[in-house]
């Protein structure tokens, strides 16, 4: 499981791609243009190979842009760094912080999937809700690895350049954020979400395949905006916000970058495709 995809916890990010459908756009002005594709950071075997708007993106840039360092979420060092960020080493355990029915909850699901609620004692809510999420996926096959690990290694081979978004210190910082000062928010939201999986992750499929980005929001953002709105502010529009200027330069500059973000970010109302639209941008989906 990528950093990437933990910080987005819900499984309105975890949807499959297909080789029948791509969610691939190029994005142009008068002088120049990029490539911006749609990800999602696990994938089942049956996935691969990609659909081939990837690759013809991926063929035509110069520069390959990531949310983040791909290869530096991988390292020992900062896996060290998120556990000390993400698990308590006070001696606080999770059932000292989550109300009696949150807890409770938590307990009956582990039970359910035959864990010991021991192992995830130290757990703070955050890492806590994004554990349940990547155990449920995992379960359900999502074991390959995802569209941004694929293309950060090809692009290690072939001596592509690559940059990204967001440091991974930052993605941490909004990790560790999520669901503000209430800790039960994130583990609730988990557990709300894990039920839901199996229907979702169809729905998103059949959008995914179709390209159609307002199907897409109606399942995936429309609800996550509504019920979760800090969260969705968090991970979604301050993201998107403070990518916008980055994506304006590449606009701007000599080489041809090919964005890699989560698909979400570019469906909705906030959108970062939405957001190059409003400032005059040519959007095409390849």
């Amino acid at each position: 499981m990528t950093l990437l995809k933990a910080l987005t916890l819900s499984t309105t990010l975890f949807f499959t791609l297909s080789i029948h459908g791509a969610s691939v756009w190029k994005v142009s002005n008068e002088q120049h243009s990029l490539y911006i594709g749609g990800t999602i950071h696990f994938l089942t075997p049956k996935d691969y190979p990609l659909a081939k708007e990837y690759e013809v993106a991926f063929d035509s840039s110069d520069k390959v842009i990531f949310e983040t360092d791909q290869q530096e979420v991988r390292s020992p060092e900062f896996a060290q760094k998120m556990m000390k960020k993400l698990m308590y080493s006070d001696g606080t355990t999770i059932n000292k912080v989550l109300n009696p029915e949150t807890y409770k909850a938590l307990a009956v699901h582990l039970s359910s999937r035959n864990l010991p609620i021991s192992a995830f004692a130290s757990h703070k809510p955050n890492f806590l809700a994004i554990s349940l999420s990547i155990i449920e996926l995992q379960s359900m096959g999502y074991t390959s690895e995802g569209v941004d690990l694929f293309y950060s290694n090809k692009s290690k081979r072939q001596n592509k350049q690559q940059s990204w978004l967001e440091t991974p210190d930052e993605q941490l910082a909004f990790m560790a954020n999520l669901g503000g000062e209430d800790p039960n928010v994130m583990v609730e939201y988990a557990l709300q979400d894990i039920k839901k999986m199996p229907e979702l992750l169809g729905k998103l499929h059949s959008t995914w395949l179709s390209g159609d980005m307002q199907g897409m929001a109606e399942v995936g953002i429309t609800p996550f905006k509504t019920d979760y709105p800090e969260i969705y502010r968090d991970l979604l529009v301050t993201r998107n916000n403070n990518w916008m200027p980055k994506i304006v330069d590449m606009l701007n500059d000599q080489a041809v970058e090919f964005i890699l973000v989560g698909a979400l970010h570019l469906s909705g109302p906030d959108s970062v495709l939405t957001k190059l639209e409003a400032k005059g941008y040519k959007i095409e989906k390849l």
